[in-house]
Parts: C-alpha cells; structure tokens; sequence
C-alpha cells in the first residue's frame, strides 16, 4: 500500500491544493510497517490534476487536513480512498497511526 500526505514546512499540509509537498511512503498494511518514504514536489495547482498525479505515484490513500468534495470525486475514480480532518504533524506520525489503527480525524477544514 503506498500513502500520500500533502506536506508544507515539514508537517501535514492542512489544506490539500496547496502544499509544497507530498510525503509517499509504502505501507505493510498487514505487518503494520512502513519503508521507503519519498518526498516528492507537488506539481503547479491545477484544479483536478493532483488526483490523477497520485495515482501515476501508485498512491491507495491520502492522509489529508482538508479537501473539496470535488478532489473527493476525483479521487474516487482513480480508486484511491481519502481520509480527512488529519492533525498537522509530521507524516511519520500519522502514518503510525494510520497503521496503529488510532488514528484521530475531525471534520474536513476545507469549505468548497
């Protein structure tokens, strides 16, 4: 499994379009481990092209503060699942808990 976090200054990206990074780390789901963590620069902000950009990246899942329903839709059809309302640490963290299965979300920040 390989997880997409929208990164800026070191720390979840809390709204989705705009981050200056993305963290892509491969998960073991099953094993509860994670390997290799990439950390690639997010493409020029383009409505719709950050859906079908990770999924070129082999992306699953997305780890997100906040995201419009559109990229929700968008992300549906690349067949990637979206989790919302992510605290703002570092990418390690949520993807420990992630796979730890404590991972806390609250409500989707963004409002389009």
């Amino acid at each position: 499994m390989r997880i997409a976090i929208p990164i800026a200054a070191g720390k979840l990206a809390m709204h989705f379009g705009h981050c200056e990074q993305f963290a892509i780390i491969d998960v073991d789901p099953g094993k509860k481990e994670s390997g290799e963590t990439q950390f690639l620069a997010a493409p020029a902000h383009q409505p719709g092209l950050l859906p079908a950009w990770l999924a070129q990246q082999d992306v699953n899942l997305v780890i997100a503060g906040g995201m419009g329903q559109r990229a929700h839709n968008l992300f549906s059809q690349q067949n990637i699942q979206v989790v919302v309302g992510a605290a703002a640490v570092e990418p390690e963290i949520l993807v420990r808990e992630f796979l730890d299965g404590t991972l806390a979300v609250g409500e989707n920040i963004c409002d389009h």
